[in-house]
């Protein structure tokens, strides 16, 4: 596949875990910044190599074949990741840019050593899971912050928004994965969440709220 191809199928992998059933080329439009012609000349090539299904107004869908191929994108994009942020001090708003061009390596050697050398770790460090050479996922235990009413506590797993300016912000307030979180407010007007955060009292918004992944403390 080309560079471009492999774009494609990454963005449609992604935006079927919210839409199982189909992914609308404008939706894939989107995310790739592109016309809406060009996403269906090229949504066309990925249904004659056998990667998607693809009907007219039902939307696009990732055969076995592609859902793997996406899989292997995403696999290799995510342990670049951990590979900056763990070995080379990278922090994890600067590794994303990075990482996308890294993901076009096409060893599947240098991939597999990658990952034994980092210890085949299973998330990423936005906490996302990294599949492993098979394509098989960890399944993470997971429920956004907002979701959370007073009184419970839960442990920071992941980020749903991964730009940099909001990992910037976290950063700021000292949220981090494995930061211990305790929701002692929430106010009806705004749904702001006045939260613990290892110690710390602050108030955050519900937006804030609505990208960060907590596990439940018990």
């Amino acid at each position: 596949m080309t560079h471009s191809e492999e774009n494609y199928l990454k963005v449609i992998y992604h935006l079927s875990v919210v839409s199982p059933r189909g992914v609308n080329t404008n939706a894939i439009a989107g995310m790739i910044e592109s016309k809406a012609s060009s996403v269906t000349d090229m949504v066309k090539k990925l249904a004659e190599k056998e990667l998607i299904l693809y009907q007219k107004y039902q939307g696009v869908t990732l055969t076995e074949k592609g859902l793997l191929a996406a899989k292997m994108i995403v696999r290799k994009h995510r342990l670049w990741e951990v590979f900056l942020v763990e070995k080379l001090d990278f922090t994890w708003d600067e590794v994303h840019d990075v990482a996308e061009e890294l993901e076009h390596i096409k060893s599947e050697k240098l991939i597999n050593k990658l990952d034994a050398f980092l210890g085949f770790p299973t998330e990423d460090p936005h906490g996302d899971p990294i599949p492993n050479a098979k394509g098989e996922i960890k399944k993470i235990d997971k429920q956004l912050l907002s979701d959370l009413e007073t009184g419970q506590k839960g442990i920071c797993v992941g980020v749903k928004d991964s730009a940099s300016s909001f990992l910037q912000y976290l950063d700021k307030q000292q949220i981090a994965l494995g930061s211990k979180i305790e929701i002692i407010g929430k106010e009806t007007f705004d749904m702001s969440l006045t939260i613990i955060v290892d110690g710390k009292e602050m108030i955050i918004s519900n937006k804030i709220a609505n990208n960060l992944f907590v596990k439940l403390a018990t």
